[in-house]
């Protein structure tokens, strides 16, 4: 079975500038390639792995590999066409699905290189991990910021590893991206049990995921029936997560929301003039009306979070310390109405974004209650005199044992102190300007070695950062002195 990824996007993304050179985007391209590998993988799950395929017999890999010229391009069109109709996760992952690959000969060549491949690999989200790659690519070439979609593996894994999912939980991530918090969680709790009643409920009743973008809606989908999870019915919805509370709650919570702050779309005025409008999502269970999309997540989060429920989250330095009524306050809610155990400060040079800066937000929300919830935050810092990049030196889980080994998924009330990994006492945080939760105590050895100097592309985007977070906070003040002067 082949296992070496590189070598297969590597192959895949080479056919890729014929077409480019000849008309066809990188991203109809990408496309088409989802819908073909899905053909090809239902197969090989089918004859290597022994599992039932819910494809109608007509419209499978094997009714296009006996075939060239107009009489496959007609097959493939046919087959696009009619499973775009059906329901359930088969009808979510060919969602609005039409052949861009028209001429006979480039799909004959297209359908040729899947098919002298095994695609299927004994590893969760395998094709995540194929249209990650063929992304990274995509991004390269077009200077797109096509991998914002993604998390790291390891620390996926990390995630799930130190919150421990056991079946019977309800597992949702509303920006589940291709599923790969979803299938870390899956493979995490499946041996647990070898009850084929339980090992249904898995597959069937645990997980829910919802994105915003189709494509990787289809991924997401795709990536779960390959590895046996909805099988017949889709357990990600196309949406935005934000739009509506819902009538689920969850037991965990897993999710990296998207990066960008703001939310806003274009409108077309009675007098014809474009302008842009901030979407603000005005929901009953929200406290805070705001344009910040992580804060507006971490409503979501909190409202959709079952009592009892724990989250493991991704979320910008921009939540701990914006200012203004809903950064404020959302952290003191937090603080208060949940146990916020634990911060995770992750370093630069992780995700397909330069110098984003970002944490995970270990919670565990609970009863309504007149006394803060949280009593010790304990936060570790992998980010000082941390450096990671993407391609000569990413991010392995190794690099996060230490983190485990602190958190301590075993016994967190016997926690140790380390050089990275401090408590803070609720009473204390609390009485921080604006509840700051931006906490460093290390040296940051960078300040006074050049030689040690991250690359001038993560300095540029840390300026930037910094720049547009001071801007948020200068506007917040402003609004809340425009209210004062208005009462």
């Amino acid at each position: 079975m082949t296992t070496d990824y590189s070598s297969l996007v590597s192959k895949v993304w080479n056919y890729a500038h014929v077409l480019r050179d000849q008309g066809i985007s990188y991203g109809d391209y990408v496309e088409q390639i989802t819908y073909l590998l899905f053909l090809k993988m239902d197969q090989e799950r089918t004859e290597l792995l022994n599992e039932p395929s819910i494809i109608p017999e007509k419209w499978r890999w094997d009714q296009l590999t006996g075939k060239d010229g107009d009489e496959l391009e007609l097959q493939y069109r046919h087959t696009l066409e009619n499973l775009a109709k059906r329901d359930g996760i088969i009808g979510t992952i060919f969602i609005k699905a039409q052949n861009k690959l028209t001429d006979p000969a480039k799909l004959t060549r297209v359908v040729n290189l899947i098919d002298e491949e095994t695609w299927i690999g004994i590893k969760a989200d395998v094709k995540g991990a194929i249209y990650e790659g063929l992304l990274e690519k995509n991004a390269s070439e077009v200077k797109s910021g096509a991998g914002q979609y993604f998390t790291p593996r390891p620390l996926i894994q990390t995630i799930v590893e130190v919150l421990r999912p056991q079946i019977g939980e309800t597992i949702c991530d509303p920006a589940c991206g291709t599923g790969g918090f979803l299938l870390a969680a899956y493979e995490f709790m499946k041996g647990q049990s070898q009850d084929k009643e339980l090992q249904r409920k898995l597959r069937e009743e645990t997980f829910t995921g919802v994105d915003i973008v189709d494509e990787v809606v289809r991924l997401c989908a795709m990536n779960l029936y390959l590895n046996g999870i909805g099988n017949g019915f889709s357990p990600v919805a196309q949406g935005d997560a934000l739009a509506s509370r819902g009538s689920s709650e969850y037991t965990l919570i897993l999710t990296n929301p998207p990066f960008g702050k703001k939310s806003s779309y274009k409108v077309v005025g009675a007098d014809g003039q474009l302008s842009t409008e901030k979407e603000n999502y005005e929901r009953d269970d929200f406290l805070f009306t705001t344009s910040n999309k992580q804060l507006n997540f971490l409503q979501h989060i909190l409202s959709t979070l079952a009592v009892d429920g724990r989250a493991g989250v991704v979320l910008p330095d921009n939540v701990l310390f914006e200012a203004g009524q809903a950064g404020e306050g959302l952290r003191k809610k937090l603080l208060e109405s949940c146990n916020f155990h634990t911060l995770l400060r992750l370093p630069t040079g992780i995700f397909y974004k330069p110098g984003v800066k970002a944490n995970v937000l270990f919670f565990d929300k609970k009863p309504a209650s007149k006394e803060s919830q949280t009593k010790d935050l304990w936060i570790y810092d992998l980010r000082t005199n941390k450096h990671f990049t993407l391609k000569k030196n990413p991010l392995q889980k190794a690099d996060l044992d230490d983190f485990i080994a602190c958190y301590n998924p075993d016994n967190v009330s016997a926690r140790n102190e380390t050089e990275r990994f401090k408590r803070f006492a609720y009473t204390d945080l609390i009485e921080r300007d604006k509840i700051n939760l931006d906490i460093f105590w290390l040296k940051d050895e960078s300040l006074e070695d050049l030689d040690n100097l991250p690359s001038p592309d993560v300095i540029a985007a840390e300026i930037v950062e910094n720049l547009e977070a001071a801007l948020e906070q200068f506007k917040a003040v402003a609004g809340e002195l425009n209210e004062v002067d208005g009462q």
